[in-house]
Formats: C-alpha cells, sequence, structure tokens
C-alpha cells in the first residue's frame, strides 16, 4: 500500500485517480451467491481461525471488524519464511508472502463458507492478478491459506460454484494453498484503518469495502 507522507504532488494525484477509479469500479459489485457446500454452525461458542489474502491487508482486515461472530482479526503475512516476514522485505514482492489477515471467528455465530462469501463479495476483487487496485505485486495476491481438509473442501468448492454461475465478469485467480505459518504484522499495521480514517488512502480504498459489507449484508455487519 501506498504512504502519502513524503511523497510528491504528481505522485499523490496518480495514486488518487488510480484509487478513484477502483473505487468506482467496486461500487457496481455484485452479491455472490451463499456456498452451496459448508460446514454446518456449530451448536457451541468456540474459536477457529480462517487466513486470507487479497491486497493490501488493512482493508481485508477493516472489513473483517465489522463481521459479526468474529472475534478478532490480525493483520499479517503468509506464504514465505519466519526471516522475511517484515513489511519492507515482504514489499519487494520476492519473499513469496503475501500480505494476509488471520481471522478469529466463533464457529456457532457464522460458518467459514459465509466468512468466504464476505471475502469474495465486498473483501477484494478475487479476478485480479497479482494486484489489487492501486497496489501491484505478488504480495498482494488472491489466496485463501486453508488450515484443515475441510476448509480446502470448502473453498474449492465455492470457487467451483462461482465460476459455473459466472459470478464474475473474468476468471477468479484466487489461489488455495495449505497455510504453513502466520506471521503478525507490526503494531502499526494494526486496525490501521480504525485509527486513520482520515487517510486518503482509507477513504477511497478501505472505507468503501465497509460501507458495501453493511449494504449487502445488513444481518452479518455490525459497526464499531
Amino acid at each position: 500500500m501506498f504512504r502519502f507522507s513524503g511523497h510528491i504532488l504528481l505522485l499523490f494525484l496518480v495514486v488518487v485517480v488510480g484509487t478513484v477509479a477502483w473505487t468506482a469500479a467496486s461500487s457496481s459489485s455484485v452479491v455472490v451467491p451463499s456456498p452451496a457446500v459448508d460446514a454446518a454452525k456449530a451448536a457451541t461458542p468456540s474459536e477457529q481461525t480462517a487466513v486470507v489474502a487479497g491486497g493490501c491487508f488493512w482493508g481485508i482486515q477493516a472489513v473483517f471488524q465489522h463481521v459479526k461472530g468474529v472475534v478478532k482479526a490480525t493483520s499479517g503475512y503468509s506464504g514465505g519464511a519466519a526471516n522475511t516476514a517484515e513489511y519492507e522485505v515482504v514489499s519487494t514482492g520476492k519473499t513469496g508472502h503475501a500480505e494476509s489477515v488471520k481471522i478469529t471467528y466463533d464457529p456457532s455465530q457464522i460458518t467459514y463458507g459465509e466468512l468466504l462469501r464476505v471475502f469474495f463479495s465486498v473483501a477484494h476483487d478475487p479476478t485480479q492478478l497479482n494486484r489489487q487496485g492501486p497496489d501491484e505485486g505478488t504480495q498482494y495476491r488472491s489466496v485463501i491459506f486453508y488450515g484443515n481438509d475441510e476448509q480446502k473442501r470448502i473453498a474449492e468448492a465455492y470457487m467451483a460454484q462461482l465460476d459455473k454461475a459466472k459470478a464474475f465478469p473474468r476468471a477468479i485467480v484466487t489461489q488455495v494453498v495449505p497455510l504453513k505459518a502466520f506471521y503478525p504484522a507490526e503494531s502499526y499495521h494494526q486496525d490501521y484503518a480504525t485509527h486513520h480514517p482520515d487517510s486518503p488512502y482509507i477513504m477511497f480504498n478501505d472505507a468503501p469495502k465497509v460501507a458495501h459489507l453493511q449494504q449487502q449484508f445488513p444481518d452479518l455487519y455490525r459497526g464499531k
């Protein structure tokens, strides 16, 4: 993601124009159908985790922090080695890491499939390859990091369902790969959208995602 402080005016304008275009394109997003294959809601409260990636982790974290049943959303890195799980290194795009978010949720309130529906509907565009909006590089790729066979089965079945339904105008490029490890990002990245609501990047890229969540999934949305 871009840091606006210290950039020259020209670069700022280029970023703003790009993010405005991205926001305009996202505003016409279609709500995807519920997954036909999903886990049943648990009978008793507990905590499970899901890890996904789809562009800058600020926006993904912000969306899931507003989803009912989500206990916590943490920004971090997945896909690479422990010794390269640092923002400045990951930003080179050469580490294998993707900017990711670990979602801790209560399966008695929300299912894994419902989380994926939010992920595909409003959290990011799953048809963009190695980029998301104004951000470009393999660290911004779309990924579902599954933690067990059930998560893999649900994710793969859902993507096949969306492809068959032609839910998107272009092919889904989301990877479904096993989760090897999740490394929390630096503290200044956590809750970034909450702490910096007036940041141009957040205003143009991430606030609209939360607004789309509220509009498209009012039963799942919670305020903060």
